[in-house]
């Protein structure tokens, strides 16, 4: 079973997740929190696999609390939970360590795909706002351009193929397709680049890319 902590001042949202994600079957739901303090009390003492935190809550806030439990030895998976509104808080959450976001009205089946996804070591960005993310990273201040570009120098062309694709929000296997790689070729590469730049995932990887304003994002679809 996945061990979940759900972090969200909302009792009725919690209660809505509660519901979606053990009715996964494979994810249990040990804890609520109403608030950031709350949550990162509960994981120091239950020690959740994964947490789903909201970003703006009373007190201490979602992004704090983040802080916290990302700081931590063997921290948990955090999952942001947002709006489109939010985007400015979840840039920071992401760069935090975070390994993610989804908004909150993401389909149950989904969720419970995310938690999934996240508890196995990978990043999840809710699918209908990763270009509105990676877009607003167009027109960084030229100073963190360079030492985006700086540190994107250590790695191999095969490598920055591979980053550039995982930066437009790409799968593993959407990755070998294009490069006409196997998936498990696509899977080396992605935990070398990371190794090489010193990232915690997939999430930070896209961020660093779009810093270096290598391209911008596909928004055709």
């Amino acid at each position: 079973m996945i061990r979940v902590l759900v972090a969200d001042d909302e009792e009725l949202v919690r209660s809505g997740l509660r519901l979606i994600l053990e009715a996964a079957g494979d994810i249990a739901v040990i804890a609520e929190a109403r608030d950031g303090a709350e949550a990162v009390s509960a994981a120091a003492r239950l020690r959740p696999e994964v947490v789903l935190m909201d970003v703006r809550m009373p007190g201490t806030d979602g992004l704090t609390a983040a802080g916290r439990l990302l700081v931590a030895p063997s921290p948990p998976k955090v999952i942001m939970l947002t709006t489109f509104d939010l985007d400015e808080y979840v840039h920071e959450a992401l760069r935090l360590g975070a390994v993610g976001f989804l908004l909150k009205d993401t389909p149950p089946r989904e969720l419970a795909a995310a938690v999934r996804t996240v508890a196995a070591g990978q990043a999840m960005l809710a699918p209908s706002v990763t270009r509105r993310l990676l877009a607003s990273y167009a027109g960084r201040a030229p100073s963190r351009a360079e030492t985006a570009r700086r540190r994107l120098a250590a790695l191999t062309d095969r490598e920055e193929d591979v980053i550039r694709a995982l930066a437009r929000g790409l799968s593993n296997a959407e990755i070998g397709r294009e490069l006409r790689l196997t998936e498990a070729t696509v899977k080396a590469h992605v935990s070398r680049v990371l190794a090489k730049l010193g990232l915690a995932n997939r999430v930070q990887a896209a961020i660093l890319v779009h810093d270096a304003e290598l391209g911008q994002p596909d928004t055709s679809a």
